[in-house]
C-alpha cells in the first residue's frame, strides 16, 4: 500500500531543520555561504523504501530566483545521503518541500 508522507523543511539563515514527515523520512537543508544542499534519512526501520521528490526556491547572488526541483530514492538504513547540492545561491527564498511515498 503506498501512503504519502509530506515534509517541510525549514531553512533560516543557513541553520538546518528537521523535517516534519511523520516517521519514515528526516530531510535538513541550507543555503549559505555560495551553495545549496538537501540531506534526508530513512529513519523507519518497518518502512518500505521511499520515493520522494523536493521542491525549493533559492536566492540567487546575481539576484534572480531559482527554483530546483529533483526525486530520489531512500532504501531502510540510509542515513544523512545528500538528495541536492548546487552552487551560485547566497539564501533560501523559500523552505524546502520533500514529499514521500511508500514503495512496495
Amino acid at each position: 500500500m503506498n501512503w504519502l508522507r509530506i515534509a517541510a523543511v525549514a531553512v533560516l539563515s543557513g541553520c538546518a531543520f528537521p523535517a516534519a514527515a511523520k516517521d519514515a523520512v528526516s530531510c535538513g537543508g541550507a543555503a549559505m555561504l555560495g551553495g545549496a544542499q538537501l540531506n534526508c534519512s530513512h529513519v523507519e526501520a518497518k518502512a518500505p523504501p521511499q520515493f520522494c521528490s523536493f521542491s525549493w526556491a533559492l536566492h540567487m547572488a546575481t539576484g534572480d530566483q531559482k527554483i530546483v526541483e529533483g526525486s530520489f530514492l531512500l532504501p531502510p538504513g540510509a542515513a544523512n545521503v545528500q538528495v541536492y547540492q548546487g552552487g551560485g545561491f547566497d539564501r533560501a527564498m523559500s523552505d524546502p518541500i520533500v514529499i514521500c511515498r511508500g514503495t512496495k
